[in-house]
This record gives structure tokens, C-alpha cells and sequence, in this order.
């Protein structure tokens, strides 16, 4: 198909390699004077925290810091770091760990910078202007927090977790230091790296958009372009030869080093052209199952490629090239086949589990989970097959069952 449209969103600056966490202070110092270092018990206790913590009050600033997150984000501990950085007068914010503390970085900058309510800016473009400055420094190969547009949150007055989407969450620079992942358990990596694999092949196969003059200001995420496709592709290829290795072996520095950068240029691909049904179902079946982001869509994601093949038999030929299987010899029906194999394949070797019920789904709940799914349109809308309550609920349920050749012999009607 002829190159007809491409966008970026992305961080003003973006730093990648090892060592470079030497880079924070002297970022850090030609934006602001007090900092609100943002993150979780664990990586306050890491001296490689406290050397940076140093390193920010020895070239000139202030330092404040909320150790606070807790995991899948509930709204109450940023209401906590919102008030320790409005008593101390932050006009910096870091964000330093997993996606959780980037996002809890995100949203406090929203409210330090505009004030109101978290609730204000729940959805699209809520968000009116410039938030603080904000680097995110990512201590996981995951989110891709560091580079988006987006920040998800538990609010217990809602049923799931809910997002908020604007150009201006952004992080000002991010900071992608792969020694900081060197001492990420396994399940952790292997979590977080499947999400990293799933943004990417949700944004290489979303939904293309009409590529009119006012698509980048309606939309947060604008659908596959000629730009997130390249973000993708690298992503894939990275994370599709160095998961399963930096799973096995935490200590392989070639793995890690690909990891962190197939996780923030999948964060640069979906940032900018979105993510889709896999995401839209992850977040009624964590909210039921108190299971980790990561692990929903990735139980999800042999499914949504199952669903969505007829849609996007192409584009998962190319993934199936970029994950490195030996299928140049297929038609391209059979190398977007054994791209779906071999996504299944790599998360089961690193504990993926098969379906969801094994996440601890419940049968007599998939009904209300086919809705929830469906309103997170944001989501929905981008996935390249059109999602309706019929396809939706057949979609939950074979992931329920673990029966991917329910959604192959609906493809064939």
C-alpha cells in the first residue's frame, strides 16, 4: 500500500543505553529547581536510586521524594504525592520505575500544573495545557510509559481502570538505561516484556485512519501510519529474539539491551497509532482477577490475532518475518498463521498463561466483561476488525475456553 500518512508523538528528548542515567542531572537541573522524585518502596531502597538522588542535589536542586506507588495505580496514593509535591513546591517531576510510578508521575504533573480532580481528565484531550515538566526513567522493559501519550489508573468508583490520553502527558525526556533492569526477576520480565510485544502488535495492525488535516488533533491515537509501523516492526523484531533470553537468564546483557529498546520504540508505535481489543479486554479481566496488565493482554493476544486475521492477514505475514520464523517458503496466509503460532508459542515458554481462565476468569462473568470491553472505545475503535456485542462476547469466550479455532471458523463466515 502506497505511503499516504505518518505521525509521531514522542518525548523531546529520549536517551537510550547503558550507563546513560548519568544523563538525568544535567536534564533535570535546565528544567526546574525542586524535584518530586516519583516511585515505589522497592526502588527507593536501590542504590542506584540513592546515587541519583545525589547526583540531582549536586547539580543544584532540591529533592522531594514519594515512595508511594503502589501496583495497577489506585487513585488514592497520587492524591498522596499531588499533596507532597504542592507543600513542597515541586516545579519537576521524575518519575522513576515501572509503568505504575511513570504513570503516577504523569497524572501528578497533570494536577500540580492545572489542580481539580483526577476525574477532570479521564478520557481524550481532558487535558488543557502544558503539565510540569516531566523525565520518566523506566526501571522495567514494559509500559513504554516513558515515550506515550497515556496514563491508566484503578479508581474505586469505577468499575475498571480508566485512562486519561493527551499529547501533553508526553514526559518532556525519558531516560531508557537498560543496567536498570539487570535485576528484574523473571516473571517480571517476562510480564512486562509481553506487554512490550503486544503495543507492538497492536499498533503495527490497528486500524488505519483517513489521513485528513484534522486527524492529529481529533484523535490521541491516529491508526497505523508509515511511522509507528517502523517503531513496530523494530519493537517485534527486538522483543521476538531477546524475550525468552532475558527471561532465562536475567544476567544476558545483549537480551536486556534489546528488551528496553524494543519496549520504548513499541511505546513510540502505539503512542502514536494506539492499541485495540487486547487492551480493551485486559482491563474487565483485571479488574476481576487482580492480575497484572501485562499478563492479561498478552493471555489475550493469540486470540485478537485469531479474530482480527481476516483483517490483517498481510500485516501478520510481516510480523511473522519480523519475529525471525522460518516461513519464506509459505503463501502469505500461512506466514500470518504461523505468526499467531509463534506469538503463542514464545508466551507459553516464558509462563504466559493460555487463557483466561487460568488468570482466575469466571464464566458467569464474561457477559459483563464483553461489555466493559466494548466501552473502552478508545480501544475499541482502533482494532481492525469492527467490534460488536456479538463478536465481542464470541472473542472473551474463546479466550475463556482457550479455543482459538472458535474464531477460526468464524473467520471462514
Amino acid at each position: 500500500m502506497a505511503i499516504e500518512f505518518g505521525a509521531v508523538r514522542a518525548p523531546r528528548n529520549l536517551v537510550f543505553g547503558a550507563g546513560q542515567r548519568a544523563a538525568l542531572p544535567d536534564y533535570a537541573a535546565a528544567l526546574g529547581k525542586r524535584a518530586l522524585f516519583v516511585t515505589d518502596e522497592r526502588m527507593a531502597g536501590e542504590p542506584v536510586f540513592a546515587e541519583l538522588h545525589d547526583q540531582l542535589e549536586a547539580a543544584g536542586l532540591a529533592v522531594s521524594v514519594f515512595r508511594g506507588t503502589l501496583p495497577e495505580l489506585p487513585a488514592e496514593c497520587i492524591a498522596d504525592g499531588v499533596t507532597q509535591g504542592r507543600d513542597f513546591g515541586a516545579d519537576l517531576i521524575v518519575g522513576i520505575g515501572g509503568g505504575s510510578c511513570m504513570d503516577a508521575a504523569k497524572i501528578m504533573a497533570i494536577l500540580l500544573a492545572h489542580g481539580g480532580d483526577i476525574v477532570d481528565y479521564y478520557g481524550e484531550f481532558k487535558v488543557p495545557g502544558p503539565v510540569l515538566p516531566l523525565i520518566c526513567v523506566p526501571t522495567t522493559a514494559g509500559t513504554g510509559s516513558e515515550v506515550t501519550p497515556v496514563a491508566v489508573v484503578s479508581d474505586k468508583g469505577r468499575a475498571v481502570k480508566v485512562g486519561i490520553a493527551s499529547p501533553y502527558l508526553i514526559p518532556h525526556t525519558a531516560i531508557c538505561d537498560p543496567e536498570l533492569t539487570y535485576g528484574c526477576p523473571p516473571g517480571l520480565t517476562a510480564v512486562s516484556g509481553a506487554d512490550a510485544l503486544t503495543h507492538a502488535i497492536e499498533a503495527f495492525t490497528t486500524a488505519r485512519r483517513a489521513p485528513g488535516g484534522k486527524l492529529v488533533h481529533e484523535h490521541v491515537f491516529l491508526g497505523k501510519n508509515a511511522l509507528s509501523d517502523l517503531y513496530a516492526l523494530e519493537a517485534i523484531r527486538l522483543i521476538g529474539r531477546s524475550l525468552a533470553r532475558a527471561v532465562h537468564d536475567g544476567s544476558d546483557r545483549e537480551a536486556r539491551v534489546d528488551m528496553m529498546l524494543g519496549a520504548s520504540l513499541a511505546g513510540l508505535a502505539f503512542g502514536t497509532a494506539g492499541t485495540a481489543a487486547a487492551h480493551a479486554v485486559q482491563y474487565p479481566i483485571g479488574a476481576l482477577t487482580h492480575t497484572a496488565h501485562g499478563l492479561g493482554v498478552a493471555a489475550m493476544m493469540p486470540y485478537v490475532m485469531e479474530f482480527n486475521l481476516p483483517m490483517a492477514t498481510h500485516d501478520m505475514a510481516v510480523i511473522a518475518l519480523a519475529l525471525g520464523l522460518h516461513v519464506s517458503d509459505r503463501s502469505v496466509e500461512g506466514q500470518a498463521a504461523a505468526a499467531i503460532d509463534g506469538v503463542a508459542a514464545l508466551f507459553a515458554e516464558i509462563g504466559i498463561p493460555p487463557d483466561i481462565k487460568t488468570l482466575g476468569m469466571r464464566e458467569d462473568k464474561l457477559d459483563w466483561t464483553a461489555e466493559q470491553a466494548l466501552a473502552a472505545t478508545r480501544l475499541v475503535k482502533n482494532n481492525p476488525r469492527p467490534l460488536d456485542r456479538d463478536s465481542m462476547g464470541l472473542l472473551v469466550t474463546a479466550a475463556y475456553l482457550g479455543d482459538r479455532a472458535m474464531l477460526r471458523h468464524s473467520n471462514s463466515h
